[in-house]
């Protein structure tokens, strides 16, 4: 039987062959994606010159020289809100600065300027001086529409690496997180998109590219992430944002009075919010409502313990102040209370909280 022998220049063709059958399927692979997969990388494309990076440095005093100096103090994310400059971010990312420094995705640096904080929102506004060539502000979406199992992008800069981007789905709505003052943010969006450290300020996306939540929070007992981030809703960033800008806090409108502390009304087994006092002439006091006052024997009676305000319950003082902020000064809001084992309810116009401080 002959024995076919291919030779030097038949092996050199087959590895040619090969090669360019291994090229054009990588070229295949390369120029392939799922319709999920070219969505994500098309947010990312736009959404990513948005966001920025926010280093933190505080006022130290050296221990041996006793001087004061600067020293970093941490990183977080933040993104452009708007082309006049004011970038958006935690307010726990940028607590106890003495210098802040935005980084925009073309790699220049800018001092920050502190515009507004809203600790029991968990929220900033910064502004740089910025050209607005070089800001790329996000699309602001609808937190209302969201419903579990939607896709969301998280982009940040977790441990300091930048441009980071995670990809989740909504995994549960309606949350309540603690803010850094302890107060409960309510209504906050729950993702399995990986959050970590550094994160915290970053946008969070649906998947047409607009801004659905920002990411501020997660649930670790190890601190990294276990697949339970959370974001405050866009519905209440575009809210307190405005008031940022505007007054450097979140105006909250008052009824004019003065409340019982949280561990008085826990202590006599009080259920609400028992009113100290009514200022005279103020809105409260107008409607008919009573404080605190000593009978003759010189005991103590309960006036007015309110229990609902413009049809939120309420059964302690950051349940007050949460559905005070549904409303603005001048609108008119039913107050439900008991006193004396009888509910009532009270219309109340309310004011600012200037007013009352110069009560």
């Amino acid at each position: 039987m002959m024995k076919l022998n291919h030779g030097p220049a038949k092996t050199l063709a087959f590895v040619f062959l090969g090669f360019i059958c291994s090229l054009f399927s990588f070229q295949a692979f390369a120029a392939f994606a799922t319709d999920d997969e070219e969505n994500t990388m098309e947010v990312f494309s736009a959404s990513n010159p948005s966001v920025v990076y926010v280093t933190n440095q505080a006022l130290v005093r050296d221990p041996y020289s006793f001087d004061l100096q600067t020293v970093p103090r941490g990183a977080g994310t933040g993104f452009v809100w708007d082309k006049q400059g004011y970038i958006v971010t935690n307010f726990h990312v940028i607590e106890g600065a003495r210098q802040i420094t935005i980084t925009l995705q073309n790699q220049t640096h800018y001092q920050a300027q502190v515009v507004g904080i809203a600790p029991e929102k968990d929220l900033a506004v910064l502004r740089i001086k910025a050209p607005a060539e070089e800001l790329n502000p996000l699309p602001i979406g609808n937190s209302n529409d969201l419903t579990v199992g939607r896709k969301v992008l998280a982009i940040g800069n977790p441990f300091g690496l930048d441009t980071t981007l995670t990809v989740g789905v909504v995994s549960a709505l309606g949350r309540e997180i603690k803010a850094p003052n302890n107060r409960t943010i309510r209504g906050v969006i729950q993702t399995d998109a990986a959050i970590n450290p550094g994160n915290s300020g970053g946008p969070l996306l649906n998947s047409s590219g607009e801004l659905i939540g920002v990411n501020t929070a997660i649930y670790s007992p190890s601190g990294a992430s276990v697949g339970i981030g959370f974001a405050i809703p866009v519905n209440t960033v575009k809210k307190i944002v405005p008031h940022l800008i505007q007054n450097g806090r979140l105006v909250r409108p008052a009824l004019g009075i003065e409340v019982a502390p949280d561990h008085w009304a826990a202590q006599y087994q009080v259920k609400g919010v028992p009113i100290l006092r009514a200022t005279p002439g103020l809105p409260a006091q107008r409607a008919g409502m009573q404080g605190m006052y000593r009978n003759r024997w010189g005991a103590t009676v309960l006036g007015d313990v309110i229990i609902g305000l413009g049809g939120d319950v309420v059964e302690n003082q950051d349940d007050l102040l949460s559905a005070l902020e549904n409303f603005k000064p001048g609108d008119t809001v039913q107050v439900d209370a008991v006193r004396d084992g009888e509910i009532k309810q009270y219309r109340v116009q309310l004011i600012g909280p200037n007013e009352q401080r110069r009560r």
